[in-house]
């Protein structure tokens, strides 16, 4: 007979391998899609976030920019919840066996997935604006026209961080006034209780979780870097018996390796905003449904090292006279401009980001 471990063990494997093969099976037909309708920009990027030329940019990411799809973030958007619903619909069968296996649960994986579909919609939306052309129709084209300065490149950043803020309120509001959650746990130092402070704490943080996702900037280093640290708070939420937290977390890093699959170089597609919002905000839920966001900086350190290079850059350029600290930023342009092969920045911020993942998993155990 099964133990109840070993069947949790094997729900987790089943759930990672159908996303990993619904997304690898799916991406042919979603290229041909990029390919009919040029899912791509039509113009390389001008200015950076803080303002100011793209020189290094520009120099290595000219062709990809204009000429490879974007959009490979909707894998990762669609595919979990699809396995989801696949699950669910067999649980009603009445077998068992099939009914074990469902993983939405409103204590568990509501929260999270309702997270992933709204920010991967949002950063979907900021993809498509980056993408349009100007309509045919004589009448769409003047409107198109109009609105284009609002719209050209997409959604601005700051109207970025009030979605994200937007969803991340929400969010906040269902985990302290649904969940009953109102504590941080410090490893090794017990709970600190909140009380209604969770709600602009975990704003906080969804917001600095997000501003890493300028992560995404060269073939595979997204994909690889994410599927670290989801198997790190599959694994904290797996050790915490929570199951369907785990398979949750799996599926994405299911998705996450068929995405990568196509994403290593040359890249058939990009993540982009579709995948980075979705990700980093849905990272941000799973870190404080595992009351493990304080090693959240460690797991992610990749984004702690790639957001705090884009913001030191813009604080030197404004308080030296101009003057910046690197060539580029974020860090893998500034490694990217000394010479450093792709492939090389790419597997060697993998060996970092495992390394802190275990690093981080290992601090939350023993805490």
């Amino acid at each position: 007979m099964i133990s109840l471990l070993s069947f949790s063990i094997i729900k987790i494997a089943v759930i990672t391998g159908m996303s990993f093969l619904i997304g690898f099976l799916a991406t042919p037909a979603l290229l041909r899609v990029m390919h009919k309708y040029k899912l791509w920009r039509k113009t390389v990027r001008q200015t950076a976030l803080g303002g100011g030329a793209l020189p290094v940019f520009q120099k290595f990411h000219t062709e990809g920019e204009v000429k490879t799809p974007r959009f490979g973030g909707v894998l990762v958007w669609l595919v979990p919840p699809l396995v989801a619903i696949i699950l669910w619909l067999l649980s009603k069968t009445g077998n068992p066996w099939l009914e074990a296996m469902n993983f939405l649960t409103r204590s568990e994986t509501w929260l999270p997935m309702g997270t992933l579909l709204a920010a991967s919609f949002v950063g979907f939306l900021d993809d498509m604006l980056q993408v349009i052309s100007a309509p045919g129709n004589a009448f769409l084209r003047s409107l198109w026209e109009k609105t284009n300065k609002y719209i050209a490149g997409g959604l601005s950043l700051k109207h970025r961080f009030a979605l994200v803020t937007l969803i991340g309120l929400t969010g906040a509001w269902w985990f302290f006034y649904k969940l009953g959650w109102d504590t941080v746990h410090i490893p090794g130092g017990g709970d600190i209780v909140l009380g209604w402070l969770i709600i602009p704490f975990f704003v906080l943080v969804m917001l600095a979780t997000y501003s890493g996702g300028v992560l995404d900037g060269i073939d595979g280093l997204a994909g690889g870097s994410f599927a670290s640290m989801f198997t790190a708070y599959g694994l904290i939420a797996f050790s915490q018996q929570q199951v369907d937290l785990a398979a949750f977390c799996f599926a994405i890093t299911g998705a996450l390796l068929a995405f990568l699959w196509f994403n290593v170089p040359p890249a058939k597609f990009y993540m982009t905003e579709v995948g980075t919002m979705g990700l980093t905000a849905t990272l941000t839920v799973v870190a404080f449904l595992t009351d493990a966001v304080l090693v959240l900086p460690i797991i992610g350190i990749l984004l702690v090292i790639e957001s705090g290079s884009v913001i030191l850059q813009l604080l030197s350029k404004k308080l030296r006279g101009g003057k910046k600290i690197f060539k580029a930023a974020p860090f893998h342009h500034h490694l990217e401009a000394g010479g450093w092969p792709l492939h090389t920045i790419t597997m060697r911020f993998w060996i970092i980001g495992i390394v802190a993942a275990f690093i981080g998993v290992a601090i939350q155990l023993l805490g």
